[in-house]
């Protein structure tokens, strides 16, 4: 699918109102976010830490984040690309991508849909932007910053030189740069399977991106009309702190549709009608699920900017504020993920842990080695200390051979512990003598009494098998080993084995 993106360069600023030859930047955290071509002549750059950006530019200005600002502020630019191809979903507040397939045909090709988007943001308060199309948001975007248009299936190739830092994952990008790997190009040569070996899940999703395959490609998607919520707003509200608490209760309802129904939106279309039939209606795009304080924060922006006269909807208000309060808010859930189930931080912050988990284990892989790293995966075999193998971290987890004919498997339920090594063990009859197994798999005597690494007999109680494993009989070194369940008079459950006349414990049961 083609996409169209439009990108307002360093957008906090702009949407703060000052000017560019003005060294001025917009910091959250102590971390610049955004900084104007004035600031960057003096070596100024999003990332830098305030106190570093201050010594570097001392007549720096500094301004705090204001995220509703940059949002409200945006609707101008949104409303401009709507009027020339519908569908904007917004990515974040100076970033907007479109779906361009119709428009492409309509206006005779992607250089010329370009033109006219161009056109139209900058006759928006003649706003500086950059405008790309390409295959996909990611690389449309990219395209965008740089005001280029990447032809069909040359997304790779566009991205070859861009440096890794494009990725946005400031940790990975250090790693890949000492690894001698500094741009995205170098990166995507990499083997995928050595890459989800080497840097994990996180690794292999940005893999991915840089060999120009978008994770979650624009595609609109009808939804079931249940999930959709709205509300009646009585009286009227023309200011939007009237509007804030439906909307909240909009944002909690919708939420908990989703969690009933297992899942989680990424995008989301907020609609609101006036008294006087005027009308917006805006689809907002997030990177991960949308939670309900995300929701309610989007429909607060989007309202506050069109009840303020930032605009609303060109169709139905001409860019100017609405005429009367707003009667009717509505919010559809409009792309769909599995919810995955993820533990909330103690803030109510998702997928917080997960995130710094694989971000701790693909460093320490990083550092150490792929293999510093393992998880268990169950795979083919006969005994509990065959079927489980030790993988690297984040490599796939296909079992090998699990599903294959294993005569003289175990059968369930699986014992819970089993030690590295099997523990010396003696099992005798009634009569004290050793218990045995024939050629023909027939057991010598009842097992009566069980003796495990030298400790006294405790009485069998019950008793299994046994199952036979005559393992490549064709091999001079095979090995032939009877198994058997039993149950001891102290309560415990062990898995036995016999082999070469010798009673083994393989496992133990809980």
């Amino acid at each position: 699918m083609r996409v169209l993106a439009v990108c307002c360069p360093d957008w906090p600023l702009v949407a703060a109102g000052v000017a560019a030859d003005v060294p001025a930047v917009v910091v959250a955290a102590n971390q610049v976010l955004a900084c104007t071509q004035a600031a960057r002549s003096f070596g100024v750059r999003p990332g830098l830490r305030r106190r570093e950006a201050q010594a570097r530019c001392p007549s720096l200005v500094v301004l705090p984040d204001d995220p509703g600002r940059d949002a409200r502020v945006f609707e101008p630019v949104i409303a401009a690309v709507e009027s020339v191809v519908p569908g904007v979903e917004v990515v974040r507040p100076g970033e907007c991508v479109v779906a361009s397939g119709g428009a492409t045909r309509y206006f005779g090709g992607d250089a010329a849909v370009a033109r006219a988007v161009h056109g139209a943001v900058s006759g928006a308060g003649g706003l500086a932007c950059g405008v790309g199309v390409a295959d996909g948001p990611f690389v449309a975007v990219l395209a965008a910053h740089r005001n280029v248009i990447v032809k069909p299936d040359a997304s790779r190739d566009f991205l070859a030189s861009l440096p890794v830092e494009t990725l946005r994952r400031p940790e990975l990008a250090d790693l890949l740069r000492r690894l001698g790997l500094p741009t995205l190009g170098h990166f995507a040569a990499l083997p995928p399977d050595d890459v989800i070996a080497r840097f994990g899940p996180d690794g292999a999703f940005a893999h991915r991106l840089a060999r120009g395959q978008d994770h979650r490609p624009l595609a609109p998607c009808h939804m079931p009309p249940d999930l959709a919520v709205s509300t009646e707003v009585d009286p009227p509200a023309d200011r939007v702190e009237f509007v804030v608490f439906a909307a909240r209760r909009l944002a909690e309802q919708v939420h908990d549709r989703l969690v009933t129904a297992g899942l989680a939106c990424t995008r989301i279309v907020v609609e609101a009608q006036t008294e006087h039939g005027e009308w917006t209606r805006r689809v907002w795009r997030h990177d991960g699920p949308l939670s309900a304080v995300a929701i309610a924060e989007r429909v607060r922006w989007q309202l506050e900017g069109w009840l303020s006269g930032g605009v609303g909807c060109a169709e139905a208000t001409g860019g100017v504020a609405p005429s009367a309060g707003i009667v009717l808010i509505r919010i559809v859930p409009d792309q769909l993920v599995r919810a995955d189930g993820r533990q909330l931080g103690l803030w109510g912050e998702a997928g917080v842990g997960a995130d710094r988990v694989a971000r701790a284990v693909s460093r320490v892989q990083g550092m150490l080695g792929p293999d510093a790293v393992v998880t268990a995966v169950l795979g083919g075999g006969r005994g509990p200390a065959e079927r489980v193998r030790l993988v690297p971290w984040g490599e796939p987890r296909a079992p090998a051979g699990v599903d294959l004919p294993w005569p003289g498997r175990l059968p369930a339920p699986a014992p819970a512990t089993v030690p590295s090594r099997p523990v010396p063990a003696v099992v005798v009859d009634d009569a004290g003598a050793a218990v045995g197994v024939s050629g023909r798999c027939v057991v010598t005597a009842a097992p009566a009494w069980l003796a495990v690494d030298g400790r006294p007999q405790v009485r069998v109680t019950a008793w299994a098998g046994p199952w036979p494993a005559d393992e490549r009989w064709w091999d001079p070194a095979a090995r032939r080993r009877a198994r058997f369940q039993v149950t001891v008079a102290d309560g415990s459950a062990h898995l036995l084995a016999l082999e070469n006349s010798r009673w083994w414990v393989e496992a133990t049961y809980d």
